[in-house]
């Protein structure tokens, strides 16, 4: 049986190319259970693997041909093969941050067979301090970065003593609802017939909608529009290339800044950024006069829900890079926030899904059309921030130290900034085209002091509870 395909998702595949891989991921850390080790982790896999339990939605791969009228559809793969998707890796040594961080963009730079479901699991050995990682890769033709970080998650359990988890492809018991195939802000064709489908009681909200959304993006205020943003080193075509790098803090020092600022924990992210974003140009000599905008997605969903799709609007923020003041950035992107916020306040889905459409259309035109001229970018680089669960959360009695997320840098954007969120920990993942963005991992070391500039800058004490991801 062939299931028709969101036009949202098949727009992925429409765009993918070698220079252009359009897939998401996720890079978990596991500590073994105190009774156990690496191996331990190794043996609890090896048992999943020899039950070939997968559910539906690891079988589907994408279709199209004349039964289809030529557009994308899903079917049951009949060759599935569960060991050709999950596999095997072994660090070198000596087995660090480094080496890990170095296959990861390897395995992030190939690829998805399309012959077959558009997925792969890594099972990563090897690594010095006893833990066991494992990287996935989804192809966001089946799942957007927040279903596919929801996915991870329904594998992983609160209670530490459990020892009956699935593993992740696998079968739940008590599964969540499937997300029905419904376009986002990204799928211009299929969000037109919604707005004209709902035009009788939309059509008087719909046109101040988009009215003050313009209106707001040519006065340079917070909106789901942004008219033009600087040239910048971020904001040319890529190759397929990628690289990786991540690191997570204590949410509590964050938590602790934004409440000294009056700001919320995202928009410290988003300070953070822009920090280490002013940082990082200035070493390069490419800094802008004006400030960078950032493109920030805010989920439109109406439940939680973990089976593919992708349904997102979009914030744009200036992130106030030609202030030298940390914490006249982080009040500049505070007050930026709260007047985007204000402007989607009351708005319809529809209205959301329009206007959010406004904001995305020239990253989705030019992914469609594989226009790889970037004039003037409309913004200049995506920070996301996806809030995970607030407790710890173990498979089979192995806690997950972190869970690092890899996200789709495209032609215009070779620079992609995704956060998440586990227990008492905030996780950066930064995902670039690896041509365009040399050394990558001095982002972090200047997202770590951007936060240390914001804890003396107001007041915040100096956190003892941090440690390295």
């Amino acid at each position: 049986m062939r299931l028709p395909m969101a036009p949202t998702d098949s727009m992925f595949l429409l765009g993918e190319s070698r220079e252009h891989p359009m897939h998401v991921g996720g890079l978990i850390l596991l500590q073994p259970p105190p009774d156990g080790d690496a191996r331990t982790l190794r043996t609890l896999f090896d048992a999943a693997l020899a039950r070939d339990d997968v559910a539906s939605l690891w079988r589907r791969r994408a279709v199209r041909s004349l039964t289809t009228f030529g557009m994308w559809a899903w079917e049951d793969d009949p060759h599935f093969d569960l060991e050709y998707h999950v596999r095997r890796d072994a660090l070198p040594q000596p087995g660090g941050n480094t080496e890990l961080r170095a296959l990861v963009s390897r395995l992030h730079s190939t690829l998805l067979d399309r012959s077959r479901p558009l997925w792969e699991m890594h099972l990563i050995e090897g690594l010095a301090d006893g833990r066991y990682a494992i990287y996935t890769k989804i192809h966001h033709a089946l799942a957007d970065g927040v279903g596919a970080m929801r996915l991870l998650h329904r594998a992983l359990s609160a209670d530490p003593d459990r020892t009956d988890m699935p593993a992740p492809w696998a079968h739940f018991p008590s599964p969540d609802p499937v997300h029905s195939a419904v376009g986002t802000a990204l799928d211009l064709p299929s969000m037109t017939v919604r707005a004209v489908r709902g035009v009788i009681d939309e059509a008087v909200g719909m046109v101040p909608a988009v009215v003050g959304t313009v209106d707001r993006a040519l006065r340079g205020r917070g909106g789901a529009v942004s008219l033009a943003a600087p040239r910048t080193m971020f904001n040319v075509s890529i190759a397929g290339g990628r690289r990786f790098a991540a690191h997570d803090w204590s949410l509590a020092r964050l938590r602790r800044v934004a409440e000294a600022a009056g700001a919320t924990v995202n928009d410290v992210v988003l300070a953070m950024s822009a920090g280490a974003l002013r940082a990082y140009l200035l070493e390069h000599e490419a800094l802008p006069d004006e400030p960078l905008v950032a493109m920030v997605p805010v989920s439109l969903r109406r439940e939680k829900t973990t089976e593919g799709g992708n349904d997102v609007g979009v914030l744009m923020c200036p992130l106030a890079t030609h202030l030298d003041d940390s914490a006249a950035r982080l009040l500049a992107v505070r007050d930026a926030m709260v007047d985007g916020k204000q402007s989607l306040r009351g708005r319809s889905q529809t209205a959301l899904l329009t206007v959010s459409a406004l904001g995305m259309a020239p990253l989705a035109v030019g992914v469609l059309t594989g226009n790889r001229a970037v004039v003037r970018p409309p913004f200049n680089v995506i920070v996301s921030n996806v809030p995970g669960p607030a407790g710890p959360l173990y498979w089979n009695g192995a806690r997950v130290d972190a869970l690092y997320p890899l996200s789709v840098p495209v032609d215009g954007q070779a620079l992609n900034i995704t956060c998440t969120s586990t227990a008492d920990r905030i996780a950066f993942g930064l995902t670039s085209c690896s041509r365009s963005v040399p050394r990558l991992d001095r982002l972090l070391g200047s997202l770590d002091d951007e936060l240390a500039a914001l804890e003396r800058t107001f007041g915040v004490p100096a956190a003892g509870d941090d440690r390295s991801g």
